[in-house]
């Protein structure tokens, strides 16, 4: 089947439109949080545990996932992924029970919203051989979108009718309208479709070993931890962020604005670092953005006023999102096409409990010593010790294939 290349644009499209609203639809729950608490007396820390849920099934869901994209390929995983996402907040919007809630959100949720990440990226990549980095970033930045999009309209919804149920149904029946049409969009290229994916290209060796070994090699190990450690940096000053900014003496709405900033400058860094990696190669950018974002978290501790904050929140928001892609393509450079869904899968695993730490190691340490200094200090430490272990990946196998040795 001839298709222009052209296509493989739709195919970032398609990729970005998902991942925004498969995760849009799940970080609203933090507008949701305040409504359900006052209508159902359940407490907020019950339905926030709904969020922790999600980021534990997400990681362990992302894994099933991009297994099963890389044997039944994308286009199935995230038709699922659509249904179950719809299902999830449909349901969730009729349960009485906390419990429930609880299972139904935090469950069916996180489990959809995994479905995304892994088969897109793979996907995508499968599609381009220039600008990858940048194809990849694109995706990103869609998903990167979710909270400027979803939470607003449901922020809308919850005060125009005064009824969270109403909006949760809404969003539910809205995300299967876009999401199902979308699906179909979702295309192999076509040498993979006449001949197996990623036939056209040389695999590195790793495509062709057991996952056990895979997950055992020094590339997966440097990349899984780094990821790791990135993500564990960056997720105590970004969950921090605002409450850190009011106990600097910032008011309360103008603190939120610092939330704002950091998004839109993730969107941004994406496609800089993107750009920036096809041109340079992916290694040295990922190293230096580490570096960036280490030094950065720890410049907080020295930040005063709200200029400082916007100042550093540009400089933050640009570095943890244009990082947050590249793993992926070096990804695909170590261990090729075949089992790049499981692969993601797998990082994303690493990720996703490096997000968890976070925040509980952040109000940990404003409980302890009643500031945030060290949450900022450790968060800065770790993300140092993300760059350490970067500098140790192995070199990229060669087009031929290079043998990926266990660690």
């Amino acid at each position: 089947m001839h298709m222009s290349s052209n296509y493989r644009w739709v195919i970032v499209f398609a990729g970005g439109l998902m991942g925004c609203v498969a995760l849009g639809t799940m970080f609203s729950l933090a507008i949701f949080q305040e409504p359900i608490a006052k209508s159902t007396g359940w407490s907020h820390a019950g339905i926030a545990s709904a969020m922790t849920l999600n980021f534990i099934v997400m990681g362990l869901g992302g894994f099933l996932w991009g297994t099963l994209s890389d044997r039944f390929g994308a286009r199935i995983v995230v038709f699922i992924g659509s249904v179950i996402l719809g299902l999830a907040l449909v349901l969730a919007s009729r349960v009485e029970s906390l419990l429930v809630f609880q299972i139904v959100y935090g469950c069916l949720v996180g489990l959809s919203a995994s479905a995304f990440f892994a088969p897109m990226m793979s996907v995508t990549m499968a599609w381009f051989d220039k600008h990858r980095s940048l194809a990849v970033s694109l995706v990103s930045a869609g998903m990167g979108m979710a909270p400027m999009t979803i939470s607003p309209f449901a922020r809308w919804l919850i005060t125009y009718y005064d009824d969270w149920r109403f909006a949760m149904l809404v969003i539910g029946i809205g995300a299967w309208i876009i999401l199902l049409p979308t699906v179909f969009l979702v295309r192999n290229p076509p040498e993979a479709a006449a001949g197996g994916a990623a036939a056209s290209e040389p695999q590195p060796e790793a495509a062709g070993m057991p996952l056990s070994k895979v997950f055992r090699s020094p590339q997966f190990l440097a990349l899984g931890f780094t990821f790791f450690a990135c993500c564990a940096a960056h997720s105590g000053p970004i969950f921090h962020m605002v409450s850190y900014a009011m106990y600097c003496g910032i008011g309360p709405m103008t603190a939120v604005t610092i939330y704002s900033v950091e998004g839109a400058a993730g969107l941004g860094g994406r496609i800089l670092y993107g750009v920036l990696a096809d041109r340079l190669g992916v290694k040295p950018v990922l190293i230096v953005g580490l570096l960036i974002q280490g030094l950065v978290i720890a410049a907080y501790t020295m930040a005063s006023d709200l200029t400082h904050f916007y100042t550093l929140a540009i400089i933050f928001g640009g570095t943890y999102g244009g990082v947050m892609p590249l793993y992926a393509v070096l990804a695909r450079e170590y261990f090729g096409a075949k089992i790049l869904g499981t692969v993601l899968g797998g990082m994303g695993l690493l990720s996703s409990i490096g997000m968890a730490f976070g925040p509980l190691a952040g109000g940990w340490a404003f409980d302890a010593f009643n500031n945030y200094n060290w949450l900022f200090i450790g968060s800065a430490l770790v993300g140092l010790g993300a760059v350490l272990i970067a500098l140790a990946f192995p070199p990229l196998p060669e087009r031929g294939g290079e043998k990926l040795q266990p660690a």
